[in-house]
Protein backbone atom coordinates (compact mmCIF):
# COMPACT_ATOMS: atom_id res chain seq x y z
CA UNK A 1 0.00 0.00 0.00
CA UNK A 2 1.10 3.42 -0.82
CA UNK A 3 1.77 5.83 1.95
CA UNK A 4 0.37 9.52 1.91
CA UNK A 5 3.84 11.15 1.10
CA UNK A 6 4.55 9.16 -1.65
CA UNK A 7 0.94 9.38 -2.83
CA UNK A 8 0.95 13.36 -2.54
CA UNK A 9 4.50 13.18 -4.85
CA UNK A 10 3.26 11.14 -7.22
CA UNK A 11 -0.53 10.84 -7.76
CA UNK A 12 -1.73 14.80 -6.46
CA UNK A 13 1.32 16.75 -7.97
CA UNK A 14 0.59 16.48 -11.54
CA UNK A 15 -2.96 16.54 -10.97
CA UNK A 16 -2.46 19.76 -9.08
CA UNK A 17 0.04 20.93 -12.29
CA UNK A 18 -2.81 19.48 -14.86
CA UNK A 19 -6.00 21.02 -12.91
CA UNK A 20 -4.27 24.54 -12.19
CA UNK A 21 -2.20 24.77 -14.68
CA UNK A 22 1.07 25.19 -12.19
CA UNK A 23 4.41 25.96 -14.02
CA UNK A 24 5.96 23.26 -12.09
CA UNK A 25 6.18 20.95 -9.48
CA UNK A 26 7.54 23.83 -6.58
CA UNK A 27 4.46 26.22 -7.10
CA UNK A 28 1.69 22.98 -6.16
CA UNK A 29 0.24 23.23 -3.10
CA UNK A 30 0.97 21.37 -0.05
CA UNK A 31 0.28 20.17 3.48
CA UNK A 32 2.14 22.41 5.94
CA UNK A 33 1.19 20.80 9.54
CA UNK A 34 -1.17 19.51 11.50
CA UNK A 35 -2.24 20.97 15.07
CA UNK A 36 -4.03 18.98 17.14
CA UNK A 37 -6.05 20.99 19.76
CA UNK A 38 -8.15 20.09 23.19
CA UNK A 39 -9.33 22.53 25.32
CA UNK A 40 -10.67 21.46 28.78
CA UNK A 41 -10.90 24.36 30.40
CA UNK A 42 -14.46 23.81 32.24
CA UNK A 43 -12.94 20.60 33.58
CA UNK A 44 -9.73 22.23 34.69
CA UNK A 45 -11.76 25.03 36.71
CA UNK A 46 -14.02 22.57 38.53
CA UNK A 47 -11.79 20.09 39.46
CA UNK A 48 -8.35 20.19 41.27
CA UNK A 49 -5.31 18.48 43.48
CA UNK A 50 -5.05 15.02 42.22
CA UNK A 51 -8.37 14.80 39.92
CA UNK A 52 -7.01 17.02 37.53
CA UNK A 53 -3.56 15.74 37.53
CA UNK A 54 -4.75 12.62 36.87
CA UNK A 55 -6.76 14.40 33.97
CA UNK A 56 -4.15 15.95 32.73
CA UNK A 57 -2.18 12.79 32.56
CA UNK A 58 -4.52 11.04 30.78
CA UNK A 59 -4.63 13.50 27.67
CA UNK A 60 -0.96 13.62 27.75
CA UNK A 61 -0.89 9.82 27.31
CA UNK A 62 -3.94 9.40 24.92
CA UNK A 63 -2.56 12.51 22.37
CA UNK A 64 0.36 11.29 22.98
CA UNK A 65 -0.20 7.94 21.40
CA UNK A 66 -2.30 9.49 18.84
CA UNK A 67 0.44 11.81 17.51
CA UNK A 68 3.44 10.72 18.51
CA UNK A 69 4.39 13.41 19.96
CA UNK A 70 4.15 14.86 23.53
CA UNK A 71 1.64 18.14 23.76
CA UNK A 72 2.32 21.49 25.15
CA UNK A 73 -0.06 22.74 27.93
CA UNK A 74 -1.75 26.28 27.25
CA UNK A 75 -2.31 28.50 30.13
CA UNK A 76 -5.10 30.78 30.58
CA UNK A 77 -3.90 34.42 29.09
CA UNK A 78 -6.17 36.34 31.43
CA UNK A 79 -8.35 36.16 34.41
CA UNK A 80 -12.19 35.74 33.64
CA UNK A 81 -14.42 35.47 36.44
CA UNK A 82 -17.71 34.76 34.77
CA UNK A 83 -16.26 31.42 34.20
CA UNK A 84 -13.84 31.22 37.04
CA UNK A 85 -11.32 31.57 35.31
CA UNK A 86 -7.43 33.07 36.85
CA UNK A 87 -4.64 33.50 34.44
CA UNK A 88 -1.81 30.85 34.61
CA UNK A 89 -4.19 27.96 34.88
CA UNK A 90 -4.19 25.25 32.18
CA UNK A 91 -7.18 25.10 29.84
CA UNK A 92 -5.64 23.14 27.26
CA UNK A 93 -3.28 21.44 24.98
CA UNK A 94 -1.77 21.48 21.78
CA UNK A 95 0.28 19.28 19.24
CA UNK A 96 2.11 20.35 16.17
CA UNK A 97 2.65 17.77 13.68
CA UNK A 98 5.18 18.24 10.71
CA UNK A 99 7.13 16.06 8.51
CA UNK A 100 6.79 12.29 8.57
CA UNK A 101 5.08 12.45 11.91
CA UNK A 102 2.17 14.74 9.95
CA UNK A 103 1.84 12.30 6.93
CA UNK A 104 1.46 9.38 9.48
CA UNK A 105 -1.08 11.26 11.07
CA UNK A 106 -2.94 11.58 7.96
CA UNK A 107 -2.68 8.46 6.99
CA UNK A 108 -3.99 7.09 9.98
CA UNK A 109 -6.76 9.80 10.53
CA UNK A 110 -7.89 9.12 7.10
CA UNK A 111 -7.85 5.12 6.75
CA UNK A 112 -8.16 4.22 10.48
CA UNK A 113 -9.82 6.76 12.20
CA UNK A 114 -12.68 8.45 10.39
CA UNK A 115 -14.24 5.15 9.00
CA UNK A 116 -14.60 4.76 12.86
CA UNK A 117 -16.50 7.27 13.71
CA UNK A 118 -19.83 7.02 14.42
CA UNK A 119 -22.10 7.99 11.90
CA UNK A 120 -19.47 9.21 9.47
CA UNK A 121 -20.58 9.64 6.00
CA UNK A 122 -17.82 12.12 4.54
CA UNK A 123 -15.76 15.34 5.59
CA UNK A 124 -18.48 18.63 4.82
CA UNK A 125 -17.29 21.36 2.04
CA UNK A 126 -18.34 23.59 5.55
CA UNK A 127 -15.21 22.20 7.20
CA UNK A 128 -12.72 24.23 4.96
CA UNK A 129 -11.96 28.16 5.35
CA UNK A 130 -11.22 30.26 2.62
CA UNK A 131 -7.64 29.55 2.15
CA UNK A 132 -8.04 25.95 1.89
CA UNK A 133 -7.05 24.81 5.18
CA UNK A 134 -9.63 21.96 7.14
CA UNK A 135 -11.12 22.18 10.71
CA UNK A 136 -11.97 18.72 11.92
CA UNK A 137 -13.95 18.26 15.08
CA UNK A 138 -13.51 14.75 16.56
CA UNK A 139 -16.13 13.81 19.58
CA UNK A 140 -14.15 10.78 20.87
CA UNK A 141 -10.34 9.99 20.78
CA UNK A 142 -11.35 6.41 20.65
CA UNK A 143 -11.52 6.48 17.33
CA UNK A 144 -8.25 5.96 16.92
CA UNK A 145 -6.56 2.19 17.20
CA UNK A 146 -3.68 3.44 19.25
CA UNK A 147 -6.00 4.43 22.59
CA UNK A 148 -7.60 1.58 24.15
CA UNK A 149 -10.75 1.36 25.26
CA UNK A 150 -10.30 -0.28 28.68
CA UNK A 151 -7.91 1.64 30.24
CA UNK A 152 -9.68 4.73 29.28
CA UNK A 153 -11.07 7.16 32.13
CA UNK A 154 -11.96 10.17 30.16
CA UNK A 155 -13.43 10.89 27.09
CA UNK A 156 -12.55 13.68 25.18
CA UNK A 157 -13.07 15.57 21.65
CA UNK A 158 -10.51 17.65 19.96
CA UNK A 159 -10.16 19.41 16.93
CA UNK A 160 -7.78 18.69 14.10
CA UNK A 161 -6.67 21.77 11.91
CA UNK A 162 -4.85 21.13 8.52
CA UNK A 163 -2.73 23.87 7.36
CA UNK A 164 -2.32 23.96 3.67
CA UNK A 165 0.02 26.28 1.21
CA UNK A 166 -3.60 27.14 -0.88
CA UNK A 167 -4.98 30.02 -1.83
CA UNK A 168 -8.36 29.36 -2.02
CA UNK A 169 -10.91 26.71 -0.79
CA UNK A 170 -11.14 24.67 -4.24
CA UNK A 171 -7.48 23.80 -4.45
CA UNK A 172 -7.58 22.84 -0.56
CA UNK A 173 -10.38 20.60 -1.00
CA UNK A 174 -8.83 19.28 -4.33
CA UNK A 175 -5.33 18.58 -2.53
CA UNK A 176 -6.74 16.85 0.07
CA UNK A 177 -9.67 14.85 -2.39
CA UNK A 178 -6.25 13.84 -4.11
CA UNK A 179 -4.50 12.27 -0.92
CA UNK A 180 -8.08 10.35 -0.19
CA UNK A 181 -9.73 12.44 2.33
CA UNK A 182 -13.68 11.33 2.45
CA UNK A 183 -14.87 15.20 1.36
CA UNK A 184 -18.88 15.02 0.51
CA UNK A 185 -19.80 16.23 -3.06
CA UNK A 186 -21.31 20.23 -2.29
CA UNK A 187 -24.20 20.94 -2.62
Amino acid sequence: MINLKEKYNKEAIPAMIEKFGYNNKNQTPKIEKVVVNIGFGNYAVSKSGDELKKFKAGIIRDLGLITGQKPSFREAKKSIAGFKLRKGVVIGAKVTLRGERMFDFLDRLIHIALPRSRDFRGLDYNCFDNQGNLSIGIKEQIIFSEVSAEKLKNIFGFQVVIKTSTKNKEEGMELLKLLGFPIKKNG
